[in-house]
């Protein structure tokens, strides 16, 4: 199975049910985890944040979707080989969640893998000079150019 086009509607529009069905009717398919994962659930999250930079698509519309694809990677989670992220990102909605950053970024270091990552950080109260300041890779100011950012920090266009 390579068309993912109903899972991807139903995570544009919210839609849980219809989502987490065609994300099991892909795996009984025999389709591939990564497949599913990069072709419907990445390329729906994609376009949601394309309609929230453009104004087309608000923060509640924009969380439902994010739910929806939670609950579809439930399925899909167990199956990935363990594995380092290629990207660690951070957002706050509050700036008494920020010094959870610093915080994390210093784990990674003492974990002996923070060169192994990428680490983008965003949110309402932080700012470019605070990415700097905690040493984070990458700053981004909204959902949609984070997508941006990460496809640039993985070198993919």
């Amino acid at each position: 199975m390579s068309n993912f086009k109903s899972l991807t509607e139903a995570v544009i529009k919210g839609d849980i049910q219809t989502a987490v069905a065609e994300t099991q009717t892909a795996l009984d398919a025999g389709a591939k985890v990564q497949d599913i994962l990069d072709q419907g659930l990445i390329s729906a999250m994609d376009e949601v944040g394309e309609k929230f930079s453009t104004g087309q698509m608000f923060v509640p519309q924009m969380l439902r979707s994010a739910k929806t694809m939670q609950e579809c990677m439930k399925l899909i989670k167990p199956l990935f080989q363990e594995g380092e992220p290629d990207i660690v990102a951070m957002s706050a909605l509050l700036s008494t969640t920020m010094p959870a950053m610093r915080k994390t970024i210093e784990a990674l270091q003492e974990a002996g893998i923070r060169d192994q990552v990428k680490v983008m950080i965003g949110g309402a109260p932080v700012t470019e000079n605070f990415a700097r300041e905690i040493k984070a890779d990458s700053y981004a100011p909204d959902a949609g150019s984070a997508v941006m950012v990460a496809k640039k920090l993985l070198s993919i266009s």
